[in-house]
């Protein structure tokens, strides 16, 4: 039972790094109805960007801000500049080009920061773990996880109080009525990239804080697809969820599976489960589902 309930704790801190990458993808999609595959991408640009102002002796927290700085000016650079006249273009040609980004990205990161693992040093958190009963809690984890939770409140925050994120909710849920009130389209799409390389970016050094930081991390990032498509492509909540779950089962299938089948259980498992899940639910947990009348 200890080693379930510390195998479920740390599935949930790890999951609340995989809701704050998800929370990009959501938001892309939701503004734009296109899903960004460069996601994985973005995280591992953003944590190199971290790590590379970490080096220079900065704090986490000012290396953090820092890379949110970058991450909003790369944010609207992408989308200025790649994505801008692909407006009203098919939603699979906007698809494609994510793929293209992502290749770019990672050539980018690969250029100048090579492939080599590296780590923040001196470590971020110390290596003595947290004790809480019986749970012992690595301090990379619960930090992490207490960052990730204040960011995703900060976040919903935005959308749901600030007149920018809901100029950004009415775009995404009719974007011609939107227009009519005198909404930029251009205005949302920039800023929702923006945010998505923003969460990214910080989900990305938490990761690198866990596990070191290579060009790995950029799957690590696709890894959180599954929790996008369970909490519903288009719910920011479900992100949330989906994000916890596939944290919480990534950790319980790796810990009790890989005894049986050796081979890296924990990345397959969330897209197994995905799988089985939209078999029932297609829509995800709070996705939208569209009805056609005849």
């Amino acid at each position: 039972m200890e080693l379930f309930l510390m195998t479920l704790v740390t599935g949930l801190m790890l999951g609340g790094i995989y809701a704050l990458v998800a929370l990009g993808w959501v938001l892309i999609y939701k503004c734009s109805g296109v899903l960004n595959l460069a996601m994985g991408e973005l995280t591992l640009l953003g944590a190199y960007v971290s790590l590379s102002f970490y080096s220079l002796g900065m704090p986490l927290i000012i290396a953090l801000l820092l890379s949110l700085a970058i991450g909003l000016i790369l944010g609207i650079l992408t989308e200025r500049i790649f994505l801008d006249r692909l407006i009203g273009e098919p939603v699979l040609t906007v698809i494609m080009m994510t793929v293209g980004l992502s290749f770019f990205f990672r050539g980018l990161v690969e250029f100048i920061w090579g492939t080599d693992t590296r780590v923040f040093d001196p470590p971020v958190f110390s290596i003595q773990p947290v004790k809480i009963g019986f749970l012992v809690i690595g301090q990379v984890y619960l930090w992490s996880f207490l960052a990730a939770v204040v960011l995703l409140i900060v976040f919903v925050s935005f959308f749901k109080y600030t007149r920018w994120g809901l100029a950004m909710q009415a775009t995404a849920d009719d974007e011609m009525a939107a227009l009519s009130l005198g909404i930029s389209a251009r205005f949302v799409y920039a800023a929702a990239w923006s945010i998505a390389f923003m969460a990214a970016g910080v989900g990305g050094t938490l990761l690198g804080n866990i596990n070191g930081l290579n060009i790995s991390v950029g799957y690590l990032g696709l890894l959180v697809l599954p929790a996008v498509v369970l909490g519903g492509l288009n719910s920011i909540p479900g992100a949330i969820v989906g994000g916890f779950l596939i944290g919480t089962l990534q950790n319980l299938s790796g810990t009790y599976l890989d005894h049986y089948f050796p081979g890296g259980v924990r990345e397959i498992a969330p897209f197994v489960f995905m799988t089985i899940f939209l078999l029932f639910k297609p829509h995800g947990l709070w996705g939208w589902e569209r009805i056609e009348r005849v």
